[in-house]
């Protein structure tokens, strides 16, 4: 999930819990098939709710403070 596709979907009327589920969900599942080959089994970590939170509320800032100039 890029920025791009964050800031699209907040603007349409997501919250910010909801985009960090959906963007939690994608990275885990991400990792999980690179961690499916056997050469890469230890590489990548999952993250949490808070990690993910923390992610789009820095995205969303970004993006107000861009707009204000």
């Amino acid at each position: 999930m890029i920025d791009k596709e964050i800031i699209k979907l907040w603007r349409q009327g997501l919250n910010k819990y909801k985009l960090a589920e959906m963007y939690k969900r994608r990275y885990n599942h991400r990792t999980r098939i690179i961690r499916s080959e056997m050469r890469n089994r230890h590489a990548g970590r999952y993250i949490s709710n808070y990690e993910a939170l923390a992610y789009i509320e820095k995205t969303i800032l970004n993006y107000l403070r861009n707009q204000k100039m």
